[in-house]
């Protein structure tokens, strides 16, 4: 359920701020009447990926067992490769969000009403398909029966909705490099688990080698049905008996990828002679 709720809160508030920012500048230069083209993209947008998510949930349970598991796991290595580009796209422009994405309304504001109906859309909807994916692929992996899963999510939705509302309000100032940087390490471990869980899933599907090839078994330890063993899957997509595919990719991806997301950012100067 915590992982749900972090990927939730992390996707949800992206687009929040987003939406924040677009209708902020929209009221405060005096086009408010810009603002139904705005929501007019905003709904489209959320439209498409709650029908996105629907479609990959019911689509997926029409299909075979080996279908399913080589559904769910090649979505669940996409799922990764987007939601790595994205921490670290993020992390990039968090401080130049704003700026950005007023350049892209005045640019709108000339075209006309579908420009302005394009730019939410476009602005919102990449947010809510990506979340979509990850979020499915995630529920795939950390499913245990029970709808915690799915909780988790809306939680964290609810509580990005909340948080955006109070930043529009002004009554709430966020570090946004600070928070996405301690949010994205967060969702780097969580995208390793389901990275992880894809790979065994293709292998369930026999699109690879190595299915009865466990690199432990620590199953009488860490029992899956206990309290401790559903929390360490549902946070981390924890399994006390992983092949050793799996704990290869977990470590290959997990390791480089969080040096290089913590990294200082390198500021770059300019040489003495250059700066006549």
């Amino acid at each position: 359920m915590f992982s749900n709720y972090l990927i939730g809160l992390r996707e949800g508030l992206e687009a929040s701020l987003v939406v924040c920012i677009l209708i902020a500048y929209l009221v405060k230069t005096g086009r408010r009447d810009a603002l139904k083209a705005i929501w007019t993209g905003i709904g489209v947008a959320v439209a498409l990926a709650l029908g996105f998510g629907c479609a990959l949930e019911f689509g997926s349970q029409e299909l075979t067992f080996q279908a399913q598991e080589a559904l769910g796991g090649s979505l669940s290595v996409l799922a990764v490769g987007l939601v790595t580009w994205m921490v670290f796209w993020m992390r990039r422009t968090a401080r130049h969000l704003r700026s950005e994405l007023h350049g892209r309304l005045d640019a709108a504001l000339a075209m006309g009403t579908g420009a302005l109906v394009a730019t939410a859309f476009l602005a919102v909807g990449r947010e809510g398909l990506e979340t979509a994916l990850f979020v499915w692929a995630s529920v795939h992996a950390a499913s245990d029966g029970t709808p915690r899963p799915l909780l988790g999510v809306a939680l964290g939705l609810l509580t990005a909705v909340l948080l955006g509302w109070l930043f529009y309000r002004g009554a709430l100032r966020i570090d946004l490099s600070r928070f996405f940087t301690c949010t994205g390490a967060m969702l780097v471990v969580v995208a390793a688990g389901v990275l992880a869980y894809g790979f065994h899933d293709l292998q369930e599907a026999d699109f690879l080698p190595g299915l009865n090839d466990k690199a432990f078994d620590i199953s009488g330890t860490i029992p899956p049905d206990s309290w401790y063993g559903t929390l360490l899957k549902g946070v981390l997509n924890f399994q006390p008996d992983p092949t050793i595919l799996q704990v290869t990719v977990w470590i290959l991806y997990l390791v480089p990828t969080l040096a290089l997301f913590l990294a200082p950012a390198r500021v770059r100067t300019e040489p003495v002679g250059d700066r006549a």
